[in-house]
Parts: structure tokens; sequence; C-alpha cells
């Protein structure tokens, strides 16, 4: 579980960061699960944008959160940031303040 304070820093990570996966009028597919799981083997910071104006946004991320066992760090408008350490020790890139 992340404290606020931890939300915070990977927010302002994450704002130099691109959105990678995109979400649209079918929601959370299986394929949106995959894509977002395939990128967290590559980094443990990713943005997700919503295409579609949906309004469960938040219901919609938190439920990618838990299917790919990634914690929620944020939703601002129509793009949902999370996070998921890595693994490997040697790929850890983000040092979390306590």
């Amino acid at each position: 579980m992340l404290t606020s304070r931890q939300r915070g820093y990977l927010s302002g990570l994450a704002v130099s960061i691109n959105p990678t996966v995109m979400i649209g009028k079918e929601g959370a597919t299986d394929g949106v699960v995959k894509a977002l799981a395939e990128e967290f083997k590559h980094r443990e910071l990713v943005k997700l944008r919503f295409v579609d104006g949906k309004d469960e946004r938040k219901e919609l991320a938190r439920a990618l959160a838990g299917r790919t066992g990634a914690e929620l760090v944020r939703v601002i408008g129509y793009v949902a940031i999370f996070y998921k350490r890595a693994g490997d020790p040697e790929l850890r890139l983000i040092d979390l303040p306590s």
C-alpha cells in the first residue's frame, strides 16, 4: 500500500513520461490487461490514457491495478498512473521515500 507521500513522489516522476497503454470504449479488456502487464516487464511506472470519456475511469483503473498486481497511484482526468515494483532488485529504478 502506497502512502500519500509515495503517491506524490510517483506522480511527480510520471509527469515526464507519456502514456503507453490506451483504453477505449470496450473498457478493461483482456488485451488491455495484457498490454499493461507487458509494460510492467520493462518499467515500474506506467501511464494509461482513457480514450473514451467513460464516467467510471477510477473504477476501471482500480480493476486494472487488481488484475495486474499493480498499485493505482492516481487518476487525473483521462490519465491513470500505475506503479509495480520490479521483482528483480537489479531492475528496480525507483527508490520510494518512506
